[in-house]
Order: C-alpha cells, then structure tokens, then sequence
C-alpha cells in the first residue's frame, strides 16, 4: 500500500510539474489546427469541378491582364532613345523603308526623337545581329510613324506579354497545376527586370519569346511521343529501323527557334541544347518500347530525321531573313565585286549571294569574339548569379529628382530561383526528374555559354533569355516541396503497366503510361485497362492522421501554402519598391540611393 501511495504520489507530481508544458502547447497546436482546417476546407471548394473549370480561364486571364498593364502603361515614358534603342529603334525604322539597316547622319538622335528620320541614309550600315529582331521592332513605326516612342516600343511590350502567357502555358503544362502555373506568371508579370526588358524596344525581349515559344512546341511534341514509338515498333520488322517523319511540332519548334536564331546568335544554343534533348527523349522512349540497340538506333535512324525536322526550318527561316540584306545591305555585294573571294570546287555552285552572306558572317563573328571594350555596365556572367551589376539603362536629372531605368529582377523571386535551380540539380541526380532536367537544360542554354568569355564585354539583360526557365524552375520547386494533394487511386506501377501491355499490346502500353507519374500525359485509359491495373496494385495503406482529424499531407500543404503566400505578399511589395527603377519615375536623390542593387550600384 505505501508503495503504491508513493507511485500515486510520484506520478501526480509528474502530471503536476508537465501540466503547465501541456498547456503552453495547447495554444500552439491550436493555431496550427485552425491553419490546417481552414487550409482543408479551401482546398475542398477549390477542388469542386464548377471552381476549377473558372480556374483554368480566370487565372491565366488575370496574369495577363496585369501584365499588359505593367507593360502598356506610359510605354511611350520616356521621350528618348533608352540604352541600346540608338541601334534597334532606328534600324528598325531603316528596315521598313530600304528593306536593310541604313548609315544615320550626325545628330541623328536628337532629329529622330523630334520626329525627324531625315538622317536616314541609302548607304548601308555595317551591323552585327541579324535583322528579323529589327523587322519586328519597326513594325509598329512602319504603320503608325515614329513620332511617340509608344510605337517605337509596342512590338517589344507585346513579346513581353506574349513571353508572360508562355510561361504560364508551359508551367500549366509541365506541373499541371493551375495554382503553381499562376506562380510562375504572375511572378513573371511583375519582375521588374523582365518588365523593363518589355518596355524598351531591345532585341533580346524578342528572342527570349521566341525560344520559350520553341520550347513549348517541343513539349507538345513530346505529348504523344510514346504512342508514336510503340506504334512505329509494331510497325516495322526491325524496331530499329523505324524512322518517324509525322512531327508537326518538331517543325513549328524549327521555324521558332529559326526565328530566335535570326534575332540573335543566342538562339543558336537553344536550338543545339533542344535538338540533342530530342535525340536522348526518343532513345528513352525506344529502350521502353523495347526497340532493338535503342541508342543506336536512334543516332543513327530518327536522330538525323530529326535533325532535318528541326535544324531545316531553322536554316529556311534564318536565310528569309536576310531577304532585304540580299538587295543592298552592307557586305551584300562582296562575292559580286571580288572575284578573288569566291567559292571554287565542289562549292563553286552556291550563289554569290550567299556565299556574300557567309563571308559577312565571319566578319560578325570575329567581332562578337573581340569584343572587349569596357563598358561601366559591363558583368561577367559569374556575378549574374548574385546580381553584381545589373545594368543601368538611363540616368537623368531633373527638377523633379533623378530617374533611372534599370534592367533589375525581383530580388526575392531572383534569388530564391538560384536556390531553386540548386535543389532542382539535387532532385534531377536523385529522380531522374524529366521535368527538373528540361528546365535545367533551358537555364543551362541561356547561360553557360557566356561564361567561356570571360573577356568579353558582356552585360546582365541577356539573362532575360533563360528567366522564364528559371522562374518555372522556382514554381515546380516549391511544388515538389510542397507536395501534392493524394489521389484517391494511386498511379500505376512498372509492373502493372508491363502486365497490362502484355494482355493488351501496343495501344495497352501506352494507355498505361499515361496513369503514371513521368511527365505529363493526356491519354485516357480505357475502363478495362483501368480496372486490370488497379486489380495488379493493393489498395494503399490510408493516410497516417493528426488528432484534427485530416492526414499529414494536408498539413504538409497548408504550412507550405502558408510559407508561399508569404512570398508572393514580398515579392509583390518588393517590386512596388523598385518600380521607380522600372519605370523611370523620377525621386530625390536619397530617395533613389535607397533603391539602388547592389547598394554600392553604380
């Protein structure tokens, strides 16, 4: 008895000296609970099938909707050549009345800026890029004048709208979430770099619409890309000799990757990087499909007809537009007027024309390599990762105060993308993430090959190229962190999906497929082969719950949602504080110091 007393005493007092802990936790778990609740009853009425069908054309309709707004308003602010629009403007002007880039005479901007083109030359100008960039700049001067720099800039702030659309369409795509698809664009519609590089008529706003327009055509192509192969399989006798010609979006990605290229030699990397991404998809889908020496084959088969599927169009439209160059640009007439400089041999047959075209080429290309000159805005692209020097566009005093135009990102979106890309290389070893890996490889194009010319004189807006990569990269990271809500049947198995092939052939297989996890799918399988996968996979194991009563992934999701909207609320008050940057409004001084990046800028 006196043993038990004392246990009963000794345990009293443990209940005693804890019950304060327990109650200090209570508020805690409390908190917590609410958060999770209201997070699971969101959930459910966004989940409900009227919701999400006004998801999937409100939200992408808001995003650009806001972006045509930062874009479009005051676009003609301010009434001056900004930067690089010395060239772009005006050799867009020059395109559409001699049909190539024409010599300015002295003072030439000053009269351009009063509305005034008579500087305009018949001699041609020795330039460095190609001229559909150019074309597409003045196309809005050629119908509506050049008198309000609003015209001058238009195309380019409707490439950066487009650029904005693409990059929430391609998300939608690869993540296949409306929530983290309006991630990606909305943080795409209010960075103040990508908004600055939409309102000043510069060449690269153009290419970087260009290239992820090309990208998504590759996506698309890659939607029925196993159904393809496993027919092509039970087509031929010898699975590796099967060669498919049928891929419509492999040319569109041609021509629009052809159109980056004759914008800016920067799209030639993309094109590189995607065609050899296109070989190792179709060598993956073969090895499935149980093709025959898969890798071999597809080198040495699909690999060149892909090849021509993507690099002709690319080289058709590259040379159409030089169309006007071929008539009087500068360097046009090289092979016609020496002699000494033509082709001969086996190469005699090629026009003169062209053969002027390669010869110009190597003179551009031996510039692009020297240049060297020293530029107080110039950043090596080592220091873009950490934002060492972005660029400065324009500096003006006025009685107002100073203004600057500043090619600046969102500081948080920036830096948390570079994160991003750091985990999205972790889970790409770890995965083999197909998705992780296409993202990476269009960061990767954009970037690394300005880091083999660390002496050039290079400067941090080509980054806007690979920004939409980087920008989905953030969005698919935090839904990989996140995690999804769980379905209520789980996706098929390897085995299962062999099984069901084995039962069914080609048409099973592929069906199949699409109820896994790798990438996205549109197929649907049929009733009969849904029912013999789900018979092949034991029902799971029900979710682990917490004493509210929902399971752990719903609270999982409602603190990563919570830490999320945390994110959007400063990214979006980050980019209301440097809009003065964005926007060239003019402040006192101190004012704009507070606003400069890095602080010892510029």
């Amino acid at each position: 008895m006196t043993l038990d007393r004392d246990a009963s005493a000794l345990m009293a007092g443990d209940a005693a000296e804890h019950a304060p802990g327990r109650a200090a936790d209570a508020p805690s778990r409390s908190r917590r609970e609410r958060l999770t609740s209201a997070y699971a009853s969101v959930e459910r009425r966004l989940s409900a099938p009227r919701i999400r069908r006004t998801l999937e054309w409100a939200a992408p309709t808001a995003i650009l909707t806001i972006a045509a707004i930062a874009r479009l308003t005051g676009l003609g602010h301010p009434h001056q050549l900004v930067f690089d629009e010395t060239y772009y403007v005006k050799e867009g002007w020059s395109m559409w009345q001699l049909g190539f880039e024409g010599e300015w005479g002295d003072e030439a901007n000053e009269r351009f800026e009063a509305g005034d083109a008579s500087g305009l030359t018949s001699e041609p100008d020795y330039v460095v890029h190609p001229p559909l960039g150019k074309w597409i700049i003045g196309m809005a001067m050629a119908v509506f004048g050049f008198a309000d720099p609003f015209w001058w800039r238009l195309p380019s702030a409707l490439a950066g709208i487009a650029l904005v659309g693409l990059t929430y369409a391609i998300a939608r795509g690869l993540l296949r979430s409306v929530a983290f698809a309006s991630l990606a664009g909305l943080w795409m519609a209010i960075d103040g770099f990508a908004i600055v590089m939409s309102r000043t008529a510069l060449l690269d706003g153009v290419l970087a619409m260009f290239v992820l327009a090309g990208a998504g055509a590759l996506l698309l192509d890659r939607r029925g890309s196993p159904a393809r192969t496993v027919r092509a399989a039970a087509g031929w006798p010898r699975g590796r000799a099967a060669m498919l010609w049928s891929r419509p979006w492999i040319v569109i990605a041609g021509v629009l990757l052809g159109a980056a290229c004759a914008t800016k030699w920067s799209g030639a990397a993309f094109l590189a990087v995607f065609g050899i991404w296109i070989v190792v998809m179709d060598a993956l889908d073969r090895r499935r499909a149980e093709f025959r020496n898969a890798w071999l084959g597809t080198l040495l088969v699909q690999g060149p007809v892909s090849f021509v599927l993507l690099v002709g169009p690319a080289l058709v439209i590259y040379v159409a537009s030089y169309a006007g160059w071929f008539e009087g640009g500068w360097g046009s007439q090289l092979a016609l007027e020496r002699a000494d400089l033509r082709w001969g041999g086996v190469l005699a047959w090629v026009p003169l024309g062209l053969q002027s075209l390669w010869m110009y080429h190597a003179q551009q290309l031996g510039f692009h390599v020297g240049l060297d000159s020293d530029h107080p805005y110039q950043s090596p692209a080592i220091e873009w990762l950490w934002l060492g020097r972005p660029t400065g566009f324009e500096m003006v005093a006025t009685d107002a105060g100073v203004w600057w135009i500043t090619a600046l990102p969102n500081l948080l979106v920036w830096y948390a993308g570079v994160i991003a890309m750091g985990f999205l290389l972790f889970w790409l070893g770890r995965a083999l993430d197909r998705r992780a890996g296409f993202l990476l490889l269009g960061i990767a194009a954009g970037y690394l090959p300005w880091l083999a010319f660390p002496d050039r004189t290079i400067f941090f807006f080509y980054a806007i190229i690979f920004l939409p990569f980087m920008v989905i990269g953030l969005a698919y990271a935090l839904q990989l962190l996140v995690g999804r809500r769980r379905s209520r049947a789980p996706a098929a198995s390897g085995a299962a999906v062999a099984d069901a092939a084995g039962r069914h052939g080609a048409d099973a297989l592929v069906e199949a497929e699409a109820a896994g996890t790798d990438g996205p799918h549109w197929h649907q399988p049929s009733s009969d082969l849904d029912a013999q996968i789900a018979a092949a996979i034991p029902d799971p194991a029900p979710a682990r719950t917490r004493p509210g009563g929902w399971p752990d992934d719903v609270e999982r999701r409602a603190a990563g949602w919570t830490v999320i909207v945390l994110l959007v609320l400063v990214s979006v008050a980050v980019a209301l504080w440097y809009l003065p940057v964005a926007y060239g409004i003019a402040l006192p001084e101190p004012q704009i110091r507070l606003r400069y990046w890095p602080p010892n800028w510029p």
